[in-house]
C-alpha cells in the first residue's frame, strides 16, 4: 500500500539501505569539460526517521573506496591509488549525519561528517523523500534522491589541478527498510 508522499509518523523508525535499490554515484569534470561519472558498488547505512521531528533524525553510510566504478579500468585503478582515494590506506569513506532540517514535507538538508583519505570535513546532503509504502506486517520503505557539490581538494585530493575539475558532485539514490 502505498502511502502519500510526506514524513509524518508512519516513517518513523530505523531502516538500512537496501542496496540492491540504492546508488551512490558521483560526477566530476575532466579535460575538456567533459564529465566523469561513476559510482560505488560495495556499500552499507542506516538510518533512524522521525516523520514528527526530522531534527531527530540521523543517518551513517560506508561505503568501500576500492569499489569505485566509473567503466574504465585504468582510471578506476587511478581513482583508487594515492592521487585520489588512497584506498589502501584509507579503505573506507564514511558519511555519519551531525543534523536534520525539513525545508518541506518532503525536503531535507542533512548536515554530517564525510570522512575521506581520513580527513573528515562537513558537508550537506540536500534530500527529497520521493516514496514510501507500507508492507505486510508494518513493514515499511522509503525512497530518496539527493546531492552535494564538495571541494576535493579540502580532503587533500589535490592531482590533475588544470585536468580535473576541484567540484565533484555525489549523487544519491536510495531505498531503505525496515529490518
Amino acid at each position: 500500500m502505498t502511502t502519500t508522499i510526506h514524513a509524518g509518523p508512519e516513517l518513523t523508525g530505523d531502516y538500512v539501505l537496501d542496496t540492491t535499490r540504492t546508488r551512490i554515484a558521483f560526477a566530476g569534470r575532466a579535460v575538456l569539460l567533459a564529465k566523469v561519472r561513476g559510482h560505488f558498488d560495495d556499500f552499507e547505512g542506516s538510518a533512524h526517521l522521525d516523520g514528527d521531528d526530522p531534527s531527530k533524525s540521523g543517518a551513517r553510510l560506508t561505503v568501500q573506496a576500492r569499489s569505485i566504478r566509473t567503466h574504465h579500468r585504468r582510471r578506476d585503478d587511478h581513482l583508487r591509488g594515492g592521487d585520489f582515494l588512497a584506498a589502501d590506506d584509507h579503505p573506507v569513506i564514511t558519511f555519519v549525519s551531525t543534523g536534520v532540517e525539513g525545508a518541506t514535507d518532503t525536503d531535507f538538508e542533512v548536515t554530517g561528517d564525510l570522512t575521506v583519505r581520513g580527513v573528515t570535513r562537513p558537508v550537506t546532503v540536500r534530500l527529497r523523500l520521493t516514496g514510501a509504502e507500507s508492507g505486510p506486517g508494518g513493514s515499511s520503505r522509503v525512497g530518496f534522491t539527493g546531492r552535494a557539490t564538495i571541494d576535493r581538494t579540502q580532503w587533500g585530493i589535490s592531482w590533475g589541478r588544470g585536468v580535473v575539475g576541484r567540484k565533484v558532485t555525489l549523487e544519491f539514490e536510495v531505498a531503505a527498510r525496515r529490518p
